[in-house]
């Protein structure tokens, strides 16, 4: 649905973008991830057509930004850091004027303005002066303005940038919602959010995509534990090895006098059953009573830290 082939975005002489590669799929919700300054910003505005790439391609559904500039921009509703906002519109006439602006039928302005606004939970303010409204609200109203016009892509920077608890609560349940009938990518600096909402993450570091995580993939893939138990490190490290779901195994320190620890990685599942039903079954054959047996698993924040240092 969005993809960036090869794209570099040059400043005058200085790269902001460094041959970037990456694909979102339709109805898969991703957020961008980045330190201030790794190009998040200046890769979603190429996305939206602000910008042109110095090099490369943006393609939206298959079309090609530069090439059918319109066509693209039909399918993307898109949330600025600073949403663009009238403060001296009421928010029913603003959704209205923006409607107007995304050419939506003038006679199914109303009830497409309508729905929004109780989607977005802004019925209550419709008759409110945009420049009264809090900053939660602001945010909203930037949201449902990027809704104007039904397009099936929202690109989001920062939508949870200066909310309070209670607002950023309520905005990551709206982007969640938001994220069953549309292709959703969102710029953030709140990984555990990110971590909640996504099932893809991309990392840029310095202008350049470090990695592009499925995390659905991730969590369905390799299983990493960690075994402590009753028994001697070469008995264990043997006796693990010889199950067929268990792909590497390495011994580690353990802090229990008497006991052996052991980090590997396993095939969730096989012929023989779950993985830790096997290892569980081998320790009670061999009478070594397990001491700790847990999911080792790398945070989003781990991984984070460790691609872009």
């Amino acid at each position: 649905m969005i993809e960036l082939e090869h794209v570099t975005k040059l400043y005058g002489s200085i790269p902001a973008l460094r041959d970037v590669s990456f694909h979102v799929p339709k109805g898969q919700t991703a957020g961008l991830l980045g330190r201030n300054g790794a190009g998040k910003t200046t890769a979603l505005n190429l996305m939206t057509g602000y910008f042109p790439p110095t090099e490369g391609k943006v393609r939206i559904a298959g079309k090609d930004m530069l090439a059918d500039p319109r066509a693209c921009k039909r399918m993307i509703g898109y949330l600025p850091e600073r949403p663009p906002l009238y403060d001296e519109m009421t928010v029913e006439d603003y959704l209205a004027f923006v409607c107007e602006l995304r050419e939506v039928v003038r006679k199914a302005n109303r009830a497409h303005v309508e729905e929004i606004l109780e989607l977005c939970a802004l019925k209550e303010m419709r008759q409110r002066l945009i420049g009264h409204l809090s900053k939660g609200y602001r945010q909203r109203v930037g949201i449902a303005q990027a809704l104007c016009g039904s397009p099936e892509i929202l690109i989001l920077d920062e939508p949870t940038v200066g909310l309070d608890p209670k607002q950023t609560v309520e905005m990551r349940e709206l982007i969640r919602r938001l994220g069953e009938d549309h292709t959703v990518l969102f710029s953030s600096h709140i990984l555990s959010e990110v971590q909640q909402l996504c099932s893809r993450v991309i990392i840029l570091n310095e202008g350049r995509m470090v990695q592009s995580i499925d995390l659905a993939e991730e969590k369905k893939g390799i299983l990493k534990l960690r075994l402590r138990a009753a028994a001697q490190k070469e008995a264990l490290l043997n006796a693990l090895k010889g199950l067929k779901c268990v792909m590497s195994a390495e011994a580690v320190k353990s802090p229990e006098e008497g006991t052996a620890e052991v980090v590997m990685e396993c095939r969730p599942a096989d012929e023989s059953g779950r993985a830790t039903d096997q290892i569980f079954r081998l320790l009670a054959e061999m009478n070594a009573p397990i001491r700790l047996m847990q999911e080792e698993k790398d945070t989003l924040e781990e991984i984070f830290l460790r691609e872009t240092e």
